[in-house]
C-alpha cells in the first residue's frame, strides 16, 4: 500500500483522544441522567443511554466511511453536499415531522434525524470551498454576496421550521470570514445590532429610537463645531444612516412583538431580569443553575446526584446534560470539560493555521467556529446567563442527529488535514 493512499497516515491522534475522552464522559452523563435504579442494565437499547450506545457504536463505522475517501473528494463534491443538505431541509414542509412546534425531524420507525444538524456541516465545507478559489477576492461585494447567499440560504430553512437556535449557529461563519479578510467591521455591526435588539427589548422601541436618534444628532453636531463642510459632503449619508438604523429599531420591535412566540419572549424578559418566572418558562434555567450549584467543588459522585436522579431539570440528558456534570463532578468535573474543549478547539485552530492548503484552513475554521459557538451557547444556557435556545452540548448532549453531525464535522477535518500536502 502507497503512504498515500494509507487513511491511517498523519491523522492527529490528538484530536481523536480529544473526540474520544468527549463521547466517552458525555455517554456517562447521559447514562446518570436517564437510568433509573442503582444498577441499571448498559446494553437496554430500549432507553436513552442505551440508544445513545448505539449511536456512538455506530458511529466508529462512519468515521472509517468518512476517512475512507481522498481528501480531494470533499473538495470536488463539497456543492453537491451543500445542495442535498439544502433538499433535505426542503423536504421537511412535505414529509417532515412537527415535534414541539417545529418541523425539523425526518422519523424512520423509532428513529428521527434532524438535518439542521448536518446542513451546517457542508456549509462549512461550500464556503471552504468557494473561498479557496484562486480568483476568490473577498473584499469584492459580488463575492461577499455569493458568500452570504450560501451562509444564510440554510439559515432562512432552518428558520421557516422554526428553529431558531440552529439559525444562530450560521452568525458563526463570519468569524471565518473575518479570518479570510473580511474587515472587522461586519462583526463590530453584529455585535451592536445585538446589543440593540436587547436595549429595545428591555426599555422599548420609542425610548431606544428617542435615545439613539439624540446620539447621532449630538455626533453631526460636534463634527460641524469642527467641520463646517461636514452636512456638505456627508448629509445624504447621515439621512441613510437615519433611516437605516430606525427602520431597524421599528422591524425589531415588529418582529420581538409579533413574530417571536410568547415563550420566546418570556425568555428574553427573564435573561434581562424583566421578570422572574422560576415555575414556568423559566423553571428549566432555575433547576439547572440549582443543580449545577448543589455539585460543589468535588461534586457528588457519579450515579450520585440526587437532583438528577429526581428529575428537576426536564429533558437534562439533552441540553441540559452539563447540569448532570455540574452535579456529580462539581467545579472540578466541570473545569475538565471545558478544558478538555479548549483544547479540541486550540488544536483545530493550530492545525488550521499550520496548513498549506487553503481549503483545509478555511473549513478548520469553520468546525472551530461551529464547536466554539455550541461550547459557549449551551454552558451559558445551562448556567442562566443565556435564555434557552436548544443548542446542543457537542459530543455530550444525547442524539444521534447531533453526535453524528459533529463526529462527521470534525472527522472530515482531520481527513484533510491528513493529507497536509495533496493539490487542489
Amino acid at each position: 500500500m502507497k503512504r498515500e493512499d494509507n487513511i491511517f497516515i498523519n491523522l492527529d491522534l490528538i484530536l481523536i483522544i480529544l473526540y474520544l475522552l468527549l463521547v466517552g464522559f458525555g455517554w456517562m452523563n447521559i447514562y446518570s441522567a436517564s437510568s433509573i435504579g442503582d444498577a441499571p442494565e448498559i446494553l437496554d437499547f430500549s432507553t436513552k443511554y442505551g440508544k445513545q450506545l448505539l449511536w456512538i457504536g455506530l458511529s466508529l463505522p462512519l468515521i472509517g466511511f468518512i476517512l475512507l475517501f481522498n481528501a480531494n473528494f470533499y473538495d470536488r463534491f463539497s456543492g453537491v453536499l451543500y445542495l442535498v443538505s439544502l433538499f433535505s431541509l426542503v423536504g421537511l414542509f412535505i414529509f417532515g415531522k412537527k415535534i414541539n412546534g417545529a418541523v425539523s425531524w425526518y422519523s424512520f420507525g423509532g428513529f428521527s434525524i434532524q438535518p439542521a444538524e448536518f446542513a451546517k456541516v457542508f456549509t462549512a465545507l461550500a464556503l471552504a470551498k468557494l473561498m479557496s478559489d484562486r480568483n476568490y477576492n473577498l473584499n469584492l461585494i459580488k463575492n461577499q454576496i455569493k458568500t452570504f447567499v450560501i451562509i444564510f440560504t440554510p439559515a432562512f430553512l432552518v428558520a421557516l421550521q422554526p428553529d431558531m437556535g440552529s439559525v444562530l449557529i450560521y452568525f458563526t461563519f463570519f468569524f471565518v470570514l473575518n479570518r479570510e479578510g473580511l474587515t472587522l467591521i461586519y462583526i463590530v455591526l453584529g455585535v451592536l445590532a445585538i446589543l440593540l435588539f436587547l436595549l429595545i427589548i428591555y426599555f422599548g422601541v420609542k425610548s431606544v429610537l428617542i435615545a439613539v436618534f439624540s446620539i447621532i444628532t449630538f455626533f453631526v453636531i460636534y463634527r460641524l463645531r469642527v467641520d463646517k463642510q461636514f452636512l456638505r459632503f456627508n448629509g445624504l449619508k447621515i439621512l441613510f444612516f437615519y433611516g437605516l438604523v430606525g427602520v431597524y429599531i421599528l422591524m425589531s420591535g415588529f418582529v420581538f412583538n409579533n413574530v417571536f412566540k410568547q415563550h420566546h419572549r418570556d425568555r428574553f424578559d427573564i435573561l434581562l431580569g424583566k421578570s422572574i418566572d422560576n415555575k414556568n418558562i423559566g423553571y428549566n434555567s432555575y433547576q439547572s443553575e440549582l443543580t449545577i450549584g448543589s455539585g460543589g467543588f468535588l461534586g457528588k459522585g457519579f450515579l450520585q446526584g440526587d437532583r438528577t436522579k429526581g428529575n428537576f431539570v426536564p429533558e437534562q440528558h439533552t441540553d441540559y446534560i452539563f447540569s448532570t456534570v455540574g452535579e456529580e463532578w462539581g467545579f472540578v468535573g466541570s473545569s475538565i470539560v471545558i478544558i478538555l474543549f479548549i483544547l479540541l478547539l486550540l488544536r483545530i485552530v493550530y492545525l488550521s493555521e499550520n496548513s498549506a492548503n487553503k481549503f483545509t484552513r478555511i473549513y478548520g475554521y469553520g468546525v472551530a467556529s461551529i464547536l466554539f459557538f455550541h461550547l459557549v451557547v449551551n454552558v451559558g444556557m445551562v448556567i442562566g446567563l443565556l435564555p434557552t435556545v436548544g443548542i446542543p452540548l457537542p459530543f455530550f448532549s444525547y442524539g444521534g442527529s447531533s453526535l453524528w453531525s459533529f463526529t462527521i464535522l470534525l472527522f472530515i477535518f482531520i481527513r484533510l488535514n491528513a493529507h497536509k500536502s495533496y493539490d487542489l
